[in-house]
């Protein structure tokens, strides 16, 4: 799924989040990140730039499920901790407290988001199955008038 890029990050001062932040705005696509932040375990996400994300989420006919009965890592929706936005240079990181995803905001406006892998590739992949069964009114159209001139297999 798009580039893969690995980054340490020690410090929340440290400007290679702000390059990968930066580049996964520009590249347009999704962008894996595997955060080695000092003293934490390492965190891997995938930056979803928020044009993609708003498709995927257009095209997926469901919210992605959020843990299993039994799933002692889920946190219930509401009661994670509300922590400070972190600030890469021109970039700020805001943690949400349902669902687990980062929104990535430039200048007031949100260009990204950091979703878990498993649920970037769960919505990648219902949109597309659901976008490739729809036809615009214009595209089935034409489909019908094209079948409509072939012969029948009685004729060949």
């Amino acid at each position: 799924m798009g580039i893969e890029i690995d980054v340490v990050a020690g410090y929340p001062v440290d400007d290679e989040v702000e390059r990968v932040l930066g580049l996964a705005e520009a590249v347009g696509e999704p962008v894996t990140v595997t955060f080695l932040w000092e003293g934490r375990e390492a965190e891997r996400a995938v930056l979803v730039p928020a044009a993609t994300l708003a498709l995927w989420e257009h095209w997926a006919p469901g919210a992605f499920p959020t843990g299993h009965p039994g799933d002692e890592n889920q946190v219930a929706a509401g009661t994670a901790a509300l922590a400070h936005p972190e600030e890469f240079g021109p970039y700020t990181l805001f943690r949400r407290r349902a669902g687990g995803r980062t929104a990535v905001a430039r200048e007031g406006a949100v260009v990204a988001e950091l979703l878990s892998p498993e649920e970037a590739h769960w919505l990648q992949e219902k949109a597309r199955d659901v976008r490739q069964g729809f036809m615009d009114p214009k595209q089935k159209a034409a489909f019908e008038e094209f079948l409509a001139r072939q012969e029948s297999l009685d004729e060949r």
